[in-house]
């Protein structure tokens, strides 16, 4: 059955729900987008939308890279 009342011809929120603002970059480390860009998304045309979703890919390189965490820090207390 094709439902034609509720499809949708919009960019659909690149959101995977891993929300966590990473505070040097201020972007989701899930989607890559910034708080502002999170914020207005619902209010956003569909060419402004277009226009983050091309940029996200470019993104990745502006997060920190993590330590290594608790992993980590087992590690380098085993190595003393």
């Amino acid at each position: 059955m094709n439902d034609d009342v509720w499809s949708r011809k919009e960019v659909q929120s690149p959101c995977i729900k891993v929300c966590v603002i990473e505070p040097e970059s201020r972007l989701c480390t899930g989607c890559l987008r910034s708080i502002d860009e999170i914020a207005t998304w619902s209010m956003m045309s569909q060419e402004e939308r277009s226009a983050v979703m091309a940029e996200l890919p470019s993104r990745t390189d502006r997060l920190t890279r993590r330590r290594g965490g608790r992993a980590a820090r087992r590690a380098a207390r085993q190595r003393e």
